[in-house]
């Protein structure tokens, strides 16, 4: 009896297809198949040259490698603290900037600056609000880049709580206007810039259909996030991030601004570390943690106070930092079994016999699918470009219209593939699972893709 009342409780058991697993169960078995698949598909390699300080594949160069060895089971789970190594620099700054948000938040200072301009601006306007904070975080991503804007997720995810929202809410603003900004940009230069080198074409050259297509995708994205993301219902973890009071009752203190002019300024010194000294995630981080010592003197921590904010800051953070590492593990199996250039070639042979006029949509899911293997923009530019500007020439296709199809590709499968470390970063940070995105994203993932695949039979049509 006791056991027919625990499971009427409980509800109606779930179907095994209704079920989503942890995403540590979910990457796991990801990386299993990938073990699988070094068993079916044979080792291959591109020799490669060193071009103006680059290294490039050389087209036509492919060949099956014999000397090959099987990759032994008790590699999987090798794999993985080899997997956490590799991703070290994502999980360091996703600790570092989970500190120096649970600093932030301590302060006060964050929380008030977002209250004071919420109450201003005008709850009612929730969706001017998101409009424009979707925007922001996409001008970011253009303008910035992607694993540089990780730790601004924690804002949007109070603006969110602000308008009454969750924080599945502003985790979407934030990751996806950052994604979709990065993955449209005409002036990204770890894939457009990098990619027409290659092609040698003039360098952000063709922007007007790369403008066309980050505005159009950012107003498709503001309105998905305004008519369905704010309507999923979402479980709120216990350490999410949240305003603690009314709005009315948010006002800033002299201690407040001059927190937040030092956080500001320090956001400033990084965007100009990254665009005059080529800092990348390790000197971002440093910079956020001078920041949280710096913030935390101000705001009157001991040594010991900022130390015990900074631990409980990132371990609150923990479980999506780790998620990284695991999914790193998949990138280690598969350059081990050597089989990446092997997928390469034979995704690239899909494009030849397409009618021209399907082949850029064709190749933008062809650098969608090698993404999950090579998540790195410039590194997938690097290893494909050298073998698809040829077959552009060989089909008809503009080099420009190519370069374009590699971006859509590759930038927007960044928002859902379990490779890319910035990505999974960001929703660590936004206590947002990666189960729980997947299930919010995709729908918006078939929209950008029409919406995308038709910018490019544009670019077609047009002689673009």
């Amino acid at each position: 009896m006791a056991e027919q009342n625990i499971a009427a409780a409980s509800g109606p058991r779930k179907k095994w297809y209704q079920t989503v697993p942890d995403p540590m169960v979910l990457i796991f078995i990801i990386l299993i198949a990938t073990y699988v698949l070094t068993f079916i598909i044979p080792a291959g390699e591109f020799e490669r040259a060193t071009q103006d300080g680059r290294t490039v594949v050389v087209p036509g160069s492919f060949a099956y490698l014999e000397d090959v060895a099987n990759i032994p089971l008790f590699n999987i789970f090798v794999a993985i603290p080899e997997g956490l190594i590799v991703a070290s620099q994502y999980l360091f700054i996703v600790f570092i900037a989970g500190g120096l948000f649970h600093i932030l938040q301590k302060t006060g200072a964050l929380e008030n600056a977002i209250g004071v301009a919420v109450n201003r601006v005008g709850v009612e306007r929730r969706n001017m609000i998101i409009v424009i904070g979707t925007f922001i975080y996409g001008f970011f991503g253009v303008a910035v880049g992607f694993e540089n804007n990780i730790a601004l997720v924690p804002i949007a995810v109070l603006i969110a709580s602000a308008i009454g929202c969750s924080s599945l809410v502003g985790t979407a603003m934030a990751v996806g206007g950052i994604g979709v900004g990065f993955a449209l940009s005409p002036i990204n230069p770890y894939t457009v810039g990098v990619a027409q080198g290659i092609a040698e074409l003039p360098t952000f050259s063709g922007a007007w259909l790369r403008i066309l297509l980050v505005l159009t995708s950012l107003g498709l994205l503001s309105l998905y996030i305004c008519k369905r993301v704010v309507t999923l219902s979402f479980e709120e973890p216990d350490n999410a991030e949240s305003l603690s009071k009314p709005l009315s009752e948010y006002h800033l203190t002299r201690r407040n601004i001059l927190t937040m002019v030092v956080f500001v300024g320090g956001l400033i010194a990084m965007l100009i570390g990254v665009f005059t000294r080529g800092w990348y995630i390790n000197e971002i981080a440093g910079i956020f943690l001078l920041l949280a010592i710096i913030i935390g003197v101000l705001n009157g921590l001991s040594a010991n106070g900022i130390v015990k904010q900074m631990m409980e800051g990132a371990s609150s953070v923990t479980a999506g930092a780790l998620v990284i590492g695991v999914a790193a593990s998949i990138q280690v199996i598969l350059e081990q079994a050597m089989i990446i250039d092997t997928i390469v070639n034979s995704l690239s042979s899909l494009i030849d016999g397409i009618p021209s006029i399907f082949s850029a949509i064709m190749a933008s899911v062809v650098q969608g699918v090698i993404n999950l293997f090579i998540p790195s923009g410039s590194g997938q530019a690097l290893v494909t470009m050298p073998i698809l500007i040829p077959v552009a020439d060989l089909v008809g296709m503009s080099r420009q219209l190519m370069i374009t199809a590699f971006q859509v590709g590759d930038g927007l499968t960044n928002l859902i593939v379990p490779t890319s470390g910035g990505t999974l970063a960001m929703l660590a940070l936004g206590r947002v699972s990666y189960a729980q995105w997947l299930k919010a994203i995709l729908p918006f993932m078939v929209l950008v893709y029409i919406l995308a695949w038709a910018g490019l039979v544009l670019g077609h049509l047009v002689g673009y």
